[in-house]
């Protein structure tokens, strides 16, 4: 239920304290009268709940300029109404100067005190809306909110960290579902341009003929359909940043013409001939290989160079697999709380049958996952029946452990994600009996207890 505003009013005179309240208690505010103008200044830096402040402008004590001053002080956006029988040009000026929200002579009208509260109101209503959706974001786009504590997720923490306050365009790379929007979106609202624009573009899912005329707008006429002119998304993200994903499926033509926007800070849209100066930040990201590109002449060199200020490289899930566990909790609480659900317990062959899977989907594969086993969980328990059947036969069969020749993972760590999945097999086909499962596997029982540990299997 959402709280009445409080309102702080400060009036020496008992008849307007006394208009006020029956103007204002009907409507369900909740009315602070104070009588000095130094008392009003000590509630004020005492209580900083009030979405409003009504002050005289002659007070014992302190003066209503004095009250405007503190408030301003307190907090800018706070708006303070200044009411007084002396009204002059001079103090009309003083006040307006000092940032107040409006200024009314005594004896005023009922009617105009009403319209001037509610609209001082409402403007408190929308700049507390407006901070809230600004900390909804810092939340939610903190470098808190990448989750991973592994040694290449702390890498890519400090590389992000010390990229976000500049200017620098950005290149995240990495295998899709590793999160490279979210590592953007950080980035974005983490540094200077925070408050401004956050575009998104995903030239993979444009046609090529038409990515031109989102990037950079088109005039009315310059195409069959171009009905009116529009602005494109250079524009829009004007003193901000534009994430653009994909980079690697733009045309050559396109490529020289973004050449031009990082270079000169400059864009002309389709059927112009007006050139427009822009201001903004490129984070671009791919899975793409645009070292082979460049060789195969699919790619512009000097683009490449000039997109590659700092490159950001996400570690695949598997490359971090310790950070499983984490990955889970923060999968786990964010569904049951959008779906008024409960999860008190994750057992052991649940986790033990997501770190035996090689993940070839990345974080996302493994959020919806976790999505559904939450959705699905009847007793607040979290087990692998909750995973999907033709997941546990990947599982099962030994598929997914080793991608086929996946030079971008080392050896070794091949070597052991498909020792952990053959003793996973074993130990299945043998219901879980470690004698059974080292005599298939052709190793002694106490061999294949070491091999479990060291594996971190139940």
């Amino acid at each position: 239920m959402e709280s009445k505003p409080k309102i702080l009013i400060i009036e020496d005179e008992k008849v307007v304290q006394d208009i006020l309240r029956r103007l204002l208690r009907p409507k369900g505010y909740l009315l602070t009268f104070i009588d000095r103008g130094d008392e009003g200044i000590r509630r004020l830096k005492q209580d900083h709940d009030f979405q409003l402040v009504i002050t005289d402008l002659m007070l014992p004590g302190a003066s209503g300029l004095d009250v405007l001053a503190t408030a301003g002080d307190r907090d800018p956006e706070l708006p303070v109404i200044v009411i007084t029988a002396y009204a002059t040009v001079d103090s009309a000026v003083d006040a307006m100067k000092g940032g107040a929200f409006d200024y009314l002579t005594k004896p005023f009208n009922n009617e105009e005190v009403m319209l001037v509260i509610e609209k001082a109101l409402e403007t408190r209503r929308l700049v507390d809306e407006n901070r809230s959706l600004k900390r909804e974001l810092n939340k939610k786009y903190g470098f808190e909110n990448i989750i991973g504590r592994s040694k290449v997720m702390m890498d890519v923490f400090d590389l992000i960290s010390q990229a976000a306050p500049s200017n620098a365009t950005i290149l995240i790379r990495g295998d899709s579902g590793t999160g490279k929007e979210l590592i953007a979106r950080a980035i974005h609202h983490n540094s200077p341009r925070k408050d401004h624009p956050f575009v998104t573009l995903n030239a993979g899912a444009i046609p090529s003929e038409l990515l031109e005329s989102q990037l950079f707008g088109h005039v009315k006429g310059s195409f069959t359909g171009a009905t009116g002119d529009k602005k494109g998304l250079c524009e829009v993200a004007d003193t901000g940043s534009l994430f653009l994903d994909e980079i690697g499926n733009i045309s050559l033509e396109l490529q020289a013409k973004l050449l031009r926007v990082i270079q000169e800070k400059e864009i002309m849209p389709v059927g112009s001939t007006t050139i427009m100066k822009i201001d903004i930040r490129l984070i671009c990201a791919t899975n793409a290989d645009l070292e082979r590109m460049v060789s195969d002449g699919q790619f512009r060199e000097d683009l490449y160079y000039r997109l590659n200020v700092i490159e950001i490289a996400l570690p695949s899930l598997r490359e971090r697999m310790e950070d499983m566990p984490l990955l889970v909790d923060h999968f786990i609480g964010k569904y049951q709380t959008e779906n008024s659900k409960s999860i008190h317990r994750v057992e052991p062959a649940f986790m033990e049958v997501l770190e035996a899977y090689h993940w070839p989907g990345n974080v996302r594969e493994l959020e919806n996952l976790i999505e559904r086993a939450v959705v699905l969980s009847r007793d607040g328990t979290v087990d692998k029946d909750l995973l999907p059947p033709h997941f546990l036969k990947k599982v099962q069969d030994g598929q997914g452990f080793v991608p086929s020749f996946d030079f971008s993972v080392p050896l070794h760590q091949q070597i052991q994600t498909f020792e952990r999945a053959l003793i996973i097999k074993a130990l299945d086909v043998c219901d879980g009996v470690q004698k059974g499962a080292a005599q298939m596997l052709g190793v002694k029982t106490t061999t294949l207890n070491e091999m479990m540990k060291r594996h971190k299997l139940r």
